[in-house]
């Protein structure tokens, strides 16, 4: 009999840290599978830093650096320029890449450094308390939110839609938003990957794909509801699909 489908190869067979119901599992997943088909694992390398996206070496069976917090697209973007035919991914969480990181963020894309982002928006601080992110949203309860992200007066801002942000910088090529809530959405996020991969090896500019996550720790809700919550509030807020795609014009296809 064929076997169509196994446990990736660029994926370590051990038990998952991660709490019931995260999503960095399912993204995981994804990303070694993409790698898998690409025949890249040998020619890969990962940046991933402080919070949830810290474990992610425990679980991929490939290079990996972990810089400080925030300065992940500044080591990626030393990475990628040493080894330009290498696979270079920078694996960030929202508390990462939309706070202490945002500067190494932007100024990364504006350049068009050539490596790709996998952003996890979980809407919150996962690993160090549940504390509200820039992404999370208005109303939304946190540690340092109790009451609910008040954006007037509690002057907590607004959330931040990274993926539109950066769509607007010269240096960025292809921007997606996809989410692992139900198996569409999955498969969905997982054409978006493999075209920032795809993009990133045929010598394209910065590519990022945003991916909505449910935390059911931090948002004190079960596996279940947490999806639901995911579908009825972040979706609205963070619509998914291309946000930006000019690989054709850069020369690669679509």
């Amino acid at each position: 009999m064929k076997k169509i489908l196994g446990h990736p190869e660029s994926l370590h067979k051990i038990q998952t840290k991660y709490c019931g119901g995260c999503g960095h599992g399912v993204i995981h997943r994804l990303i070694a599978g993409v790698i898998d088909e690409m025949g890249l694992r040998d020619k890969t390398i990962m940046t991933h830093p402080v919070g949830c996206s810290i474990w992610a070496d425990l679980y991929f069976d490939f290079d990996t650096v972990q810089p400080p917090h925030g300065r992940t697209p500044a080591a990626a973007t030393g990475v990628k320029r040493v080894n330009p035919d290498h696979l270079v991914i920078c694996y960030q969480g929202d508390g990462d890449m939309a706070a202490i990181g945002t500067a190494e963020a932007i100024h990364a894309a504006n350049r068009g450094e050539k490596f790709t982002t996998i952003f996890v928006n979980n809407a919150i601080y996962g690993m160090t308390g549940g504390q509200m992110a820039p992404t999370t949203l208005l109303g939304q309860k946190s540690t340092t939110s109790p009451l609910g992200r008040d954006a007037d007066e509690a002057g907590m801002g607004y959330p931040i839609r990274v993926a539109e942000l950066l769509a607007a910088l010269d240096g960025t090529r292809y921007i997606a938003r996809g989410s692992v809530n139900n198996a569409a959405n999955v498969r969905k996020t997982r054409q978006y990957i493999r075209k920032a991969f795809e993009a990133q090896m045929s010598g394209i500019g910065n590519t990022m794909v945003e991916i909505l996550a449910s935390c059911p720790t931090n948002w004190q809700m079960d596996s279940l509801q947490a999806v639901e919550w995911l579908e009825q509030n972040m979706i609205p807020q963070y619509p998914l699909g291309e946000i930006k795609n000019t690989l054709s014009e850069a020369g690669g296809s679509k």
